[in-house]
């Protein structure tokens, strides 16, 4: 959520940066200032009213121990009273529209940031060259399917479209990727969470993900008790509210957690072509790393949360780029991030496998998430949040990258003390 000082002391600047993100916010803006300006009003009334329902209540026994005639007083009490509670109801609407206003608007983009969207998405750096096969290489579907690591039919049999099975060595080696990732955190002094998977719907409201996606992600309602949750499509709906309502101290902070979680997405629509396989899908393992920071922290802790994700890729021998987000290309909770893309050579291009975000103080103004000073001032914490890593996209790459003319698969060295050996071939 906005700052409303901020909208307010900067009303065409929001508007102008909410538009590089291709959000045409004038409208909601000059309701929001509308309706703050009647909530305000509406507050200020009613006290006074309350006030003075106080003050004459208090003339009433006064007046019957004089002797005088107290109906005028009822009468008037009558009358501030039916205001107040016309008031109250006013201000209940007017507050619902306004909230409702204050959670649809985006984050504001960094000021650094391109406006438009993915094509002006700017590479910041490259590392290691693109696979060159003396041989006619295979696509991941078709190498994790001869070599066992993949069943995509029975999958579709147990779940439907988008949803696979991992078998043999493809599971063994899909569990040394997480275990990989987990280490490397671990030994990066963050803490390690477990969270659950079926979270309720403030959690998605505090992340920024609703109200708008709402319809994106897997609802289960309880028929006995009428809860309803959800699956949660990543690890971030569930850090970010780990201490929603709460207030931290400095010496809290900074928090840098990770967690591994399944994540469940309904991913609606066709895909393309070139998203076979595992590359889209309903369900997908994930390792997310988030931190709790003060503000002037932030931008340091996004520095290093990017750090992490390359150094992770990078570790399992891959090509590949980071790249800075235009505006409009970030989700609408975030003011920044960078993505790191691995190069997946049956697709001639680049797969996002890890987006690093800073959501500065968006988030936690949605979930009331504080931090009091050392002088006494109360503050909204910095939220940030990275993928270390998915491995949908991990897996695929790493196939293909690292194949062999006779259809075997050379296991990067990070991944061989888990996986307990160096080549996978056929069964």
């Amino acid at each position: 959520m906005l700052d409303i000082k901020y909208i307010k002391e900067n009303p065409e600047e929001v508007i102008e940066l909410l538009q590089r993100k291709g959000k045409d916010a004038r409208e909601d803006i000059e309701n929001i200032l509308r309706l703050d300006g009647e909530r305000r009003a509406l507050i200020a009334e009613t006290e006074a009213m309350k006030a003075e329902q106080n003050k004459t209540n208090k003339l009433i026994p006064q007046y019957k121990k004089e002797g005088k005639d107290v109906s005028e007083l009822f009468a008037k009490m009558k009358e501030m009273s039916s205001k107040t509670r016309e008031n109250d109801d006013k201000l209940k609407a007017v507050e619902a529209e306004y909230t409702s206003l204050m959670l649809g608007l985006p984050n504001l983009p960094d000021k650094d940031l391109l406006p438009g969207g993915k094509e002006n998405n700017q590479p910041l750096r490259y590392f290691g060259e693109p696979r060159k096969f003396d041989f006619e290489p295979k696509n991941h579907v078709d190498l994790c399917t001869e070599l066992g690591l993949i069943d995509y039919t029975r999958g579709t049999k147990l779940a439907g479209s988008g949803f696979w099975i991992y078998r043999g060595m493809g599971a063994r080696l899909e569990w040394a990727l997480l275990n990989y990732f987990i280490d490397t955190h671990l030994a990066d002094g963050y803490e390690m969470i477990l969270p659950p998977h079926m979270l309720e719907y403030e959690c998605g409201l505090t992340a920024g993900q609703f109200p708008k996606f709402a319809d994106e992600v897997y609802k289960i309602e309880n028929p006995t008790d009428g809860r309803v949750h959800y699956m949660l499509p990543t690890a971030e709906a569930a850090l970010a509210s780990l201490y929603r309502n709460e207030i931290l101290t400095e010496a809290d902070l900074p928090k840098k957690l990770f967690s591994y979680t399944p994540c469940f997405r309904r991913e609606a629509g066709s895909y393309r072509a070139d998203e076979r396989g595992m590359v889209r899908g309903h369900q997908f393992n994930k390792v997310e790393m988030f931190q709790y920071t003060l503000p002037e922290a932030s931008d340091a802790a996004f520095e290093e949360l990017v750090t992490k994700a390359e150094n992770l890729v990078r570790g399992l021998g891959f090509h590949f780029r980071t790249v800075k987000l235009a505006a409009g290309d970030c989700s609408a909770s975030m003011a920044r991030t960078y993505d790191i893309e691995i190069n997946i050579p049956s697709m001639n291009g680049y797969k996002e496998v890890s987006s690093v975000s800073n959501a500065r103080d968006y988030q936690a103004r949605r979930g009331m998430i504080r931090v009091k000073r050392a002088n006494g001032r109360t503050e909204f914490v910095h939220t940030l949040n990275g993928s270390g890593l998915a491995t949908s996209r991990i897996l695929p790459a790493l196939v293909e990258q690292n194949q062999n003319a006779d259809g075997s698969v050379n296991v990067p060295d990070v991944l061989r003390k888990y996986i307990g050996t160096d080549v996978i071939r056929k069964p």
